[in-house]
């Protein structure tokens, strides 16, 4: 029987229980495409680039021509000592028209038509005519030449929220980097729990039997009733191990449940094993590799740019304002509008002008202060940068060990195991000429379930190194076949319209 025992506990040790007809089996790739479709995490941070692309789209408003309509009309009547009647009337009306436009230069022109009707009970000294019509269509140019010339200042609120855009998709491409590094580490710790319970349950099995065997010889007056308290005592254990191994299976599966968005109380079962090969590695060029993809670098490289062109903008500044205006007239006068409409036409009254206007703030404090600022703060982002590479390279170095250190321990829990079975036999042998008691059995067989239970947990624990390796180096994303595009931020703002 102690024989018969042995056997089964060394070839059935770590069986798998059986699930349920409800339950979902799930591949890495399943898991990860849930987790990129539905995870809540993930979604609420897909706003954020949204939010930046609506700035972006708003911020270019400064290009939209503006167009105004004008139309006004007044009727006076004034006292004239000239007049016998001691008073004149007057009524004059406006209808004009013009459209403006910004410059990338950082200019504005605008071209205006204006029409006037004018009808009095005097003649005009300067038309002759009591009742007229007076048009003029004008262009206009004001530009800055020193202060707030050039695109870069005219375009500051464009570029800022292009940039803070492409800073928001940074994060949320390091968003996206760790939800797949969880759910690939959460997948694997489903694995290695199932796998415990189902050594605990083996376990159990083989204690109830030790235990059943046990009070028979007790019975039979062979071994002492001592024997049957041991025996006992093992089965209370190993049901306790067993109800803890069930507990913790069942949050692992909420856990992920809740990670992939399932429906609640979905049971979900693990397909694939973590592999066990050997994953070459070059702490060199996963460093290069983590630099070149790493969000969190990007991000503040994003920022710094922003921080160069404010710097920059801010100097442009500090400089003194000097304004060109000019201008470009035809006129036109007549008793009807279309008389009025060939003379404006015939370019004959022509009206121009140029000018320039300077002005400066003695001292220039406040311009001067804010140059000062943003140079700080791009010297400080300077610096962030740095740091972060130095972390970087840090987490990739980290990594790197922990791949190595793992592979070996997966040697190590085998040896265990081996020496752990052994030791089994070695008992069950003693046991059977009464040179070892059933506690003896006991402790070794828990001895054996704890050995392959490390193996489980450093098989896990390998798969977990390689995955913080793809994490530290922004590479998860890449192994496991998502691209950002899968989350379009674009989509999500146009979808609105």
């Amino acid at each position: 029987m102690k024989k018969i025992l042995v056997f089964f506990l060394i070839c059935s040790l770590g069986a798998v229980t059986c699930l349920q007809a409800e339950t979902v089996q799930l591949t890495m790739a399943d898991a990860v495409k849930m987790a990129v479709e539905r995870n809540l995490d993930l979604r609420v941070e897909l706003y954020n680039p949204a939010q930046q692309e609506a700035e972006y789209q708003k911020s270019r408003g400064i290009y939209n021509p503006v167009l105004t309509l004008q139309a006004n009309y007044n009727d006076t009547t004034t006292y004239s000592g000239n007049l016998a009647s001691g008073k004149y009337w007057n009524q004059n009306t406006q209808l004009n028209a013009g459209i403006s436009q910004l410059l990338a230069t950082g200019g504005t022109a605008s071209l205006g038509f204006n029409n006037s009707y004018l009808s009095s009970d005097i003649a005009s000294t300067s038309s002759g005519l009591s009742t007229y019509w007076q048009s003029n269509l004008g262009l206009t140019l004001s530009q800055p030449l020193l202060k707030n010339f050039g695109r870069e200042p005219t375009e500051l609120a464009i570029d800022t929220a292009k940039l803070t855009k492409d800073v928001s998709l940074e994060k949320l491409s390091a968003k996206l980097i760790s939800v797949v590094a969880q759910v690939r580490t959460e997948y694997y710790k489903l694995y290695s729990l199932r796998e415990e319970l189902g050594v605990r349950k083996v376990s159990l099995d083989l204690a109830r039997r030790v235990l059943r065997e046990t009070q028979a010889r007790v019975k039979a007056g062979v071994m002492p009733a001592m024997e049957t308290l041991n025996a006992e005592f093992g089965v209370a254990g190993r049901e306790k191990e067993v109800i803890d191994a069930e507990r913790a299976l069942q949050d692992q599966v909420d856990l992920l449940v809740q990670l992939l968005q399932l429906p609640q109380g979905q049971l979900v079962e693990t397909v694939e094993v973590p592999s066990k090969e050997r994953y070459e590695v070059s702490e060199q060029a996963e460093i290069k590799r983590a630099l070149a993809n790493r969000p969190e670098l990007k991000e503040l490289k994003r920022n710094l740019e922003l921080l160069e062109l404010q710097a920059r903008v801010s100097g442009n500044r500090t400089r003194p304002d000097l304004l060109l205006t000019a201008s470009a007239a035809t006129a036109g006068l007549g008793d009807t509008y279309p008389r009025d409409m060939d003379r404006l036409s015939s370019g004959n009254y022509p009206a121009w002008g140029v000018g320039l206007t300077f002005s400066y703030p003695l001292g220039n404090r406040a311009a001067e202060n804010e140059y000062r600022k943003n140079r700080l703060k791009l010297d400080q982002s300077v610096l962030q940068i740095r740091n972060q590479e130095e972390l970087i390279a840090n987490d990739v170095r980290s990594a790197v060990r922990a791949i190595e250190a793992n592979y070996k321990q997966l040697e190590v829990a085998d040896r265990g195991r081996a020496f752990a079975e052994e030791r089994l036999r070695a008992f069950a042998r003693k046991a059977e000429v009464g040179f070892a008691t059933t506690k003896d059995v006991l402790d070794v067989e828990n001895d054996l379930a704890t050995a392959k239970n490390n193996q489980i947990k450093a098989q896990v624990a390998y798969a977990n190194a390689i995955t913080q390796l793809w994490k530290a180096t922004g590479e998860v994303l890449a192994k496991e076949q998502v691209r950002l595009v899968t989350l379009d931020p674009d989509a999500l703002y146009k979808g609105l319209n």
